[in-house]
């Protein structure tokens, strides 16, 4: 069975992220997005649910966001749960901009959807 990946992204990297999650899609990955929250489910129930499902979380990070509190709730669980967790950061991001927890992994760094889902996948398939 292929593993899950849960993405945690915020709304201006949405394009990115969906392209993202089909790429590791053509991996044989599954993938759990927010968009696929249906219409009237709680917000809160169902990113619990994708974490508990997932068995590695993906942080997607810039600069705009690395504070945010979603982030830090969605991290907490994910770290709480023994989740593996690999954030993903752009080239030009300044590293003290990380919060702790993320400071203290190897990350990879964000290049096309495509070729990011292509390390993500060879980093898991090491595994």
């Amino acid at each position: 069975m292929s593993k899950q990946i849960f993405i945690s992204y915020s709304n201006n990297d949405g394009e990115w992220a969906t392209s993202f999650a089909d790429a590791l899609r053509r991996h044989g990955l599954r993938v759990w997005l927010d968009n696929e929250i249906q219409a009237g489910e709680s917000w809160r129930e169902a990113l619990e649910a994708g974490l508990r499902e997932s068995d590695v979380v993906v942080a997607l990070i810039n600069p705009q966001t690395s504070f945010k509190a979603n982030l830090y709730f969605e991290l907490g669980a994910a770290i709480g749960m023994g989740k593996r967790v690999v954030p993903i950061v752009p080239r030009e991001m300044d590293n003290s901009r990380l919060p702790f927890e993320l400071r203290m992994r190897r990350y990879l760094v964000r290049e096309s959807p495509e070729n990011t889902a292509d390390q993500l996948a060879g980093v898991l398939a090491a595994a």
